[in-house]
C-alpha cells in the first residue's frame, strides 16, 4: 500500500539560529540557490502567489504556491497545486529552537489528492524529493 494519504514529515537539525534558517527559507535570493532555480519572487506574507515552470526530465510542472500562513521566523505555510493537473497539497515548514540551532520540520499533506498515475506523485518519489531538497541542498547550502 503507497499511504498517499498519510503526512510526509522531514525533519533537519542545524547549528544555527532560527532566523538563519528562516532566511535560507524565506528570501528568494536564498531560495533560489536550494530550492528551486526558477522561483521568479517571494514574499513570506500570507496571500502572496507565484507561478513558476520545473522540468522533471519526464514533463513540465508548472507550480502554483499561495502562502496561507507566515509566521517570521517559526512558520509558513504553503498551498501547492500545479496547472492543469488535479490535486492541492499543503506544505508546512516548523523552525523549532532546539539546543544550540533549530530543528526544521517539513509536513506534505494532500499527496492522495494528486494523480497516483504520475511517478513524481509517488510517496517514495515525493518523500525523496523532500529529502533532496532538505536533508541534501538546504543543509548544505547553510553548513
Amino acid at each position: 500500500m503507497d499511504n498517499r494519504n498519510e503526512p510526509i514529515i522531514v525533519d533537519q537539525d542545524f547549528k544555527l539560529p532560527v532566523e538563519k534558517v528562516w532566511a535560507a527559507i524565506t528570501d528568494r535570493d536564498q531560495m533560489i540557490q536550494w530550492f528551486f532555480a526558477d522561483i521568479p519572487e517571494f514574499k513570506a506574507e500570507k496571500g502572496f502567489y507565484t507561478e513558476f515552470d520545473v522540468d522533471s526530465g519526464e514533463r513540465i510542472f508548472r507550480h502554483r504556491w499561495m502562502i496561507l500562513e507566515a509566521t517570521p521566523p517559526c512558520k509558513i505555510v504553503y498551498h501547492w497545486s500545479y496547472k492543469d493537473m488535479e490535486g492541492e497539497g499543503i506544505v508546512s515548514f516548523d523552525l523549532l529552537k532546539k539546543d544550540k540551532g533549530t530543528l526544521l520540520r517539513l509536513t506534505n499533506t494532500g499527496l492522495d489528492s494528486f494523480p497516483d498515475d504520475i511517478p513524481e506523485f509517488s510517496r517514495e518519489s515525493c518523500k525523496g524529493g523532500w529529502e533532496y531538497f532538505i536533508k541534501g541542498n538546504l543543509k548544505n547550502f547553510l553548513e
